[in-house]
């Protein structure tokens, strides 16, 4: 219990901070859950299920989770693509989805995978984050104007010519009002009185006093009632397109709440446990599927405002989840008539957001690959897929970071045959290989070696080839792995080919057994081990170059 119940002046903080952060959850949650095509009340039963369950079993005490934008993008499209094919079981499809969506990111935090998850190369993130923010601006436009809204960013560039040409007059008014005031009432009013539930008072207001003929549309019914338990359901024909936009959910809401997590470590100096918050995301998830509730994931503004207002432990976010559990109970009827106009003004916003203004700002004096890994990962966002995205973008990345590492690595391998790198070897080496004239070729490995090295590697001893003896050179070699023994066994072989001798060099003879279980000892042979390079050198009668050829 110490966990959630700290000294009294802590307790009074989570209180504050829960309640804040509840009050900013609210119109948020509301206009995800309309966004999503699930309705306004599947979002507030996201924020309260995923924020409680987060809070008690999660790994980052002040942090507050419940649907984001790139939770409800994925949720979005997946309603739209089910309902299409199953208009009566679609829904019941779609919560099945963040149902396996929450199993598979409590398998991420088991696995302890946190620590990986977290590694995805910024430029990624960048382009995926100002993929999904213009999404979101996107899709909300047509609200904006007064139209119906689509899960399909296609659909939605498509219509917008029609869109504007029979834009709603009070609509726009409502949207552009809602759209000052959620971008102009900053600092300590917002503090105080978050912009949002400004912005819905006055545009609430603004419809019923300007506008009260209107037929703008509104939220409507929300429940005063707590969720009822949808038993998953599962269709074959559509279940590799459910384990896809799981998995889609499990990996953006696994980095979504850990780019959280570090943002509350940073501001209250803490560190935060990746994997216990992957469990409780997950478990949050899961049973925000099981009871209609939109996915969810640490959401960074909710978190931000929750430790101004002083929260700073679990408390706070069970006492957000129930601020919002009181509100869709009590008083959840005075929301009914919030116009949409408004709402999608709201996650225009949010949109804005989430754009990552401050790498575009840097776009001109930045490296072109990151520029177009960036711009890459952003045109498969949007016109793709949120999953295909970042998994091409991430190997793309990795693909230059080995190639990069693997340059480097070259620097752990000495080659030379007496005419080159000198320097590096010490005075009776030099003179052992000066006195072979060059027929000996000494490759000493100081350090470890990836197989990706190989390439490079075969390029500079190809350039060493034709010579009579190959003087491997491992006593100082800290690990020898598969990679390292791999690009041994190319070395010996291509000698061999060319009829080089080969000599191993092992002063500590702690790495013949690896050797050996790799077949690389059996191709030198036992008899050419030796423990020194001297030895090595001993060992070898260079042939006379100036003898006559040997006649038959």
């Amino acid at each position: 219990m110490s966990r959630f119940f700290g000294p009294r002046d802590d307790i009074y903080g989570d209180i504050l901070g829960g309640i804040t952060a509840g009050t900013v959850a609210l119109p948020l949650a509301l206009a995800f859950g309309i966004a999503s095509g699930a309705g306004p009340v599947a979002g507030l039963y996201g924020a309260i299920i995923v924020g409680f369950f987060a809070a008690v079993f999660g790994g980052t005490p002040s942090q507050i989770s419940g649907p984001t934008g790139p939770m409800t993008v994925v949720m979005t499209a997946a309603i739209a693509q089910l309902t299409a094919r199953y208009p009566e079981q679609g829904m019941a499809l779609a919560f099945t989805t963040v149902f396996l969506g929450g199993l598979i990111q409590m398998g991420f935090g088991f696995l302890n995978l946190g620590k990986y998850i977290i590694q995805v190369p910024y430029p990624v993130i960048s382009g995926f984050m100002t993929g999904i923010g213009c999404i979101i601006i996107v899709l909300q436009l047509g609200p904006f104007l007064g139209s119906a809204s689509t899960g399909s960013v296609i659909d939605a560039v498509r219509m917008l010519p029609d869109q504007f040409a029979t834009a709603q007059s009070d609509a726009v008014v409502v949207g552009v009002i809602t759209l000052g005031i959620v971008i102009a009432w900053r600092g300590r009013l917002n503090r105080w009185l978050p912009s949002p539930i400004v912005a819905l008072v006055v545009a609430a207001t603004l419809v019923s006093l300007v506008f009260p003929e209107s037929t703008i549309d509104r939220i409507g019914d929300i429940p005063s009632a707590l969720p009822q338990l949808q038993v998953p359901t599962i269709r074959a024909d559509v279940v590799s397109d459910m384990l896809l936009n799981a998995l889609m959910l499990a990996i953006l809401g696994s980095i979504d709440s850990l780019l959280t997590s570090l943002v509350a470590d940073n501001l209250t100096g803490t560190q935060h446990k990746s994997d216990r918050e992957l469990v409780g995301q997950g478990l949050g998830n899961a049973i925000a599927g099981l009871f209609g509730g939109l996915p969810g994931a640490g959401a960074t503004m909710r978190t931000v405002v929750n430790l101004r207002a002083g929260g700073t432990g679990p408390l706070s976010g069970v006492v957000h989840a129930m601020t919002l559990l009181l509100i869709v109970m009590v008083i959840g009827f005075l929301f009914e008539a919030i116009p949409l106009a408004a709402l999608a003004a709201i996650l225009i916003k949010v949109g804005i957001d989430i754009v990552d203004w401050p790498f575009l700002r840097r776009l001109h004096r930045l490296p072109r690959f990151p520029i177009a890994l960036m711009l890459l990962v952003f045109g498969l966002t949007v016109f793709v897929d949120l999953i295909t995205a970042v998994f091409v973008g991430v190997f793309i990345k990795n693909l230059v970071t080995v190639n990069r590492l693997s340059e480097l690595e070259l620097g752990n391998v000495l080659l030379t045959d007496g005419t080159t790198d000198l320097q590096r070897l010490p005075t009776q080496e030099q003179s052992l290989l000066r006195q072979h004239d060059g027929q000996a070729t000494l490759v000493r490995i100081t350090g470890p070696v990836s197989y990706a090295v190989a390439r490079g590697l075969k390029s500079r001893f190809a350039q060493l080839q034709h010579r009579d003896y190959l003087i491997i050179d491992i006593s100082d070699a800290a690990i020898i792995g598969i990679s390292t023994a791999m690009v041994l066994e190319e070395l010996v072989r291509s000698a061999q080919l060319h009829g080089s001798g080969v000599r191993l060099v092992d002063s500590q003879r702690s790495h013949r057994h690896e050797l050996r279980q790799l077949d690389v000892m059996q191709l030198i042979g036992e008899k050419h081990c030796v423990d020194t390079v001297t030895e090595a050198f001993q060992s070898i009668e260079m042939p006379d170059r100036n003898a006559p050829p040997a006649t038959t």
